[in-house]
């Protein structure tokens, strides 16, 4: 071995490893894969987010890019490897944040926009409100019920939301000069499209269809830029990237960012990153991300699953001519609301929150609604602790804290299992609070099924990389990476559900009191 590199006759071993970055919300992540999928080497930069003005929030596009390539740099030297014996790069990306540039000079019209931002709050109050929009139910209803066609069932009771990026990219088109003048050559792209654009030094232009599923603005059923939305909202459809597999040969990196070319094998929506990575392949397979927010996710093979609440088609991922369907139904502020509770000293380490919520017998009718970010169904949902009493401790805060996250996953899972009739098998979970084992135990018994943790809960760098080790061919297919799964520990139902209803109809109640 000589500096990193390990050497046959000079030349270097061939190439062996993979990598999977995840561009979240909070953090960017890069982990290097070996073939049996153990992590070598990893590094982790916090996202740093900006807020101009009340209710917007953005990310800078030249610090994202810096802490990106510098994550892959560490994680590689970490692993004592050089990029050489890299055979394939997997992006994992937030989904919904987006930024338009200059398709000629590459220059960025504006900061990235977050999936979190509200700045088309008016616009999409006045959509909502609208006549047009009435009348788009109306045809869309009829078309449903005279064909049984589920393709018509979302846009029948289509409803606009900050979150989704269709009207914050409205918003750009009439509220930025610039990109109004410079329609015509300009480029739209969430963080994966504008990562291979800057990879490749403009000469590749891209999305996959998880991402491009996940913008609101992709039709899902035919797999295409959706016009009749674009004309609707003055977003030309001249701007939108080709859509390609998520597993794919997306092209090389430019050799003077790493030294060597890398080649660039998957693009995908960190959600459905997370999916692969739990190698939830099959029908009726169940995802469960609790990260910053909490993300349900039911692989529904070749069908769409349309749903009037709670739950929407994406695709997961596409692999030549195999497209995936899954339907997702999603809550705000989990991690962030444990994270809200630490820095205001309810406890010190994350690790003693378990603990502390098994200390006590119950919350002892002390509820806690989440609603720090805004809801999709009421933006004017009111955070808040209810049932105070002189004897409430920070224990009962805490625990009234987790069971919210069990209280809401309970909710979620009723809502798939009467919407989407394929049956469910066990339930896979990942992400940060998926190492909180009073959430799981509790999840378990409310939902009265198994679910399983994996060893490694950073599941959207994994599937990032699963995807580009099955393009570059690290991995020959799916059955082989399921063989590669670790699971550190299985939560099975000990406890009745009945014995948890009086508190659930408690925080119930609360959760009522807390609307509009």
């Amino acid at each position: 071995v000589s500096g990193g590199q390990e050497e046959l006759g000079g030349a270097a071993a061939p190439a062996r490893y993979v990598l999977g970055v995840d561009v979240g919300s909070t953090a960017v992540k890069c982990h290097v894969y070996d073939r049996v999928a153990a992590v070598r080497g990893s590094s982790c930069r916090k996202v740093e987010s900006l807020y101009p003005r009340p209710g917007w929030v953005e990310l800078d596009p030249e610090v994202l890019w810096s802490q990106f390539i510098g994550v892959i740099k560490e994680a590689v030297q970490a692993a004592g490897l050089h990029m050489r014996q890299v055979a394939g790069l997997g992006i994992s990306t937030q989904r919904a944040t987006f930024i338009t540039w200059h398709k000629k000079t590459g220059k960025p019209f504006h900061n990235f926009i977050s999936w979190q931002d509200l700045r088309s709050a008016e616009l999409v109050n006045s959509w909502n409100r609208s006549l047009l929009l009435k009348v788009i139910h109306v045809i869309f209803t009829m078309l449903h019920f005279l064909t049984g066609n589920d393709r018509y069932l979302a846009p029948s009771f289509l409803t606009f939301s900050t979150h989704q990026t269709s009207m914050k990219l409205s918003w750009v088109f009439k509220n930025i000069p610039e990109v109004t003048a410079k329609k015509n050559n300009c480029c739209f792209g969430t963080v994966d499209t504008w990562l291979l654009y800057r990879l490749t030094k403009g000469s590749v232009y891209a999305t996959d269809y998880s991402n491009a599923s996940s913008t609101g603005i992709f039709e899902p059923f035919t797999k295409c830029w959706n016009p009749t939305l674009s004309n609707l909202l003055s977003i030309p459809m001249s701007v939108y990237p080709p859509v390609k597999d998520t597993s794919f040969n997306f092209g090389s990196t430019d050799s003077e960012i790493f030294g060597v070319s890398v080649p660039i094998m998957s693009l995908v929506a960190d959600q459905q990153s997370a999916m692969f990575g739990e190698c939830c392949f099959h029908p009726g397979d169940v995802k469960l991300t609790m990260g910053t927010g909490g993300f349900w996710n039911i692989n529904t093979g070749g069908n769409l699953y349309a749903s009037k609440r709670d739950l929407y088609p994406l695709i997961g991922w596409k692999i030549g001519d195999e497209v995936v369907y899954i339907t997702e139904g999603c809550m705000s502020d989990i991690g962030n609301a444990i994270k809200w509770a630490q820095d205001i000293n309810l406890f010190t380490n994350v690790d003693e929150t378990a603990e502390m919520a098994r200390s006590i017998a119950d919350s002892q009718g002390v509820c806690f609604v989440p609603g720090f970010q805004v809801s999709a169904n009421d933006p004017c949902l009111c955070a808040s602790f209810m049932g105070l009493k002189p004897t409430t401790s920070r224990n009962h805060l805490v625990r009234a804290i987790l069971e919210s996250v069990a209280f809401r996953n309970k909710q979620l899972y009723d809502t798939i299992v009467k919407k989407v009739h394929i049956p469910l098998q066990t339930v896979r979970a990942d992400g940060g609070v998926s190492n909180n084992s009073f959430v799981m135990q509790m999840t378990s018994d409310l939902i009265n099924k198994k679910i399983e943790k994996p060893a490694n809960t950073d599941m959207s760098s994994l599937g990032a990389a699963f995807l580009a080790g099955l393009a570059s061919g690290l991995w020959t297919d799916k059955e082989q990476l399921k063989k590669l799964r670790r699971i550190e520990a299985v939560f099975e139902p000990q406890k009745d559900l009945e014995e948890y209803r009086p508190a659930m109809d408690t925080w119930m109640q609360a959760v009522k009191r807390s609307l509009h």
